[in-house]
């Protein structure tokens, strides 16, 4: 119980709350499903089914665009993680939403962090989801086999992608974690653990709290700008 009392008493301090959710953007949202197995904390994920029009066969967290009906971001995670995996929103212990991130087709994304039992089975919904798998937390800050990939973000600036390649003993297969689902992996960890990675981020790890709120302002702000300019 000590690993998910630290746990919740982290990510409350990192609570954004609705902060950041009346920015004029497509909204989406994502669970990030948390569970003790063997006294260590482990995020469940999961892999886009190959039909689907956009990242196939990407590894992802549960979860999917805003609709209308969702009273906020905790709401269209929940729904879709139900959706996609057969998880019962009453069987998860949302804990906080953090900063957002933006995705290639500018949503604002808001990842959800909550709590869900180490026996869940899950049962993919095959139109959505091929596979789901589970990965230590730790890996995201002390990772076995990573790579930093560089990328020119839409407003032109060179930015380092997080690329983690897993290698699950029980599917006896690789996964590869990259994007903005590592993204958040790490940004999990950071807050969980406090602890430095074993490679770069951009971050300034001593004020973790404000640097990500500043990361995310500079990334809106050169979208927006981007967005003004193509009216």
């Amino acid at each position: 119980q000590g690993v998910k009392e630290n746990a919740r008493r982290r990510l409350r301090e990192f609570d954004v709350g609705d902060k950041f959710s009346r920015l004029p953007l497509p909204k989406a949202a994502v669970l990030l499903p948390l569970m003790v197995r063997g006294g260590r904390l482990h995020l469940l994920l999961t892999v886009r089914s190959m039909q689907l029009r956009r990242s196939p066969g990407q590894v992802c967290f549960p979860g999917g665009k805003s609709e209308a009906s969702d009273q906020d971001e905790i709401d269209t995670a929940l729904r879709e993680a139900k959706e996609e995996v057969g998880l019962q929103p009453e069987k998860v212990e949302v804990i906080c939403r953090l900063v957002p991130g933006i995705d290639k087709m500018n949503h604002l994304v808001t990842p959800v962090a909550g709590f869900i039992e180490d026996t869940f089975q899950a049962t993919p919904n095959p139109d959505e989801v091929s596979e789901v798998f589970v990965v230590p937390l730790e890996y995201f800050i002390k990772p076995l086999k990573y790579k930093a990939l560089s990328y020119k973000t839409s407003s032109g600036s060179l930015t380092l992608m997080h690329c983690f390649i897993y290698d699950d003993e029980e599917h006896k297969k690789s996964f590869k974690i990259w994007g903005l689902t590592a993204h958040f992996a790490v940004f999990l960890a950071l807050v969980i653990f406090g602890e430095r990675p074993t490679f770069e981020v951009d971050y300034d790890l001593d004020n973790l709290i404000s640097s990500s709120e500043n990361n995310f302002i500079n990334l809106y702000a050169s979208i927006y700008e981007r967005k003004k300019s193509n009216l």
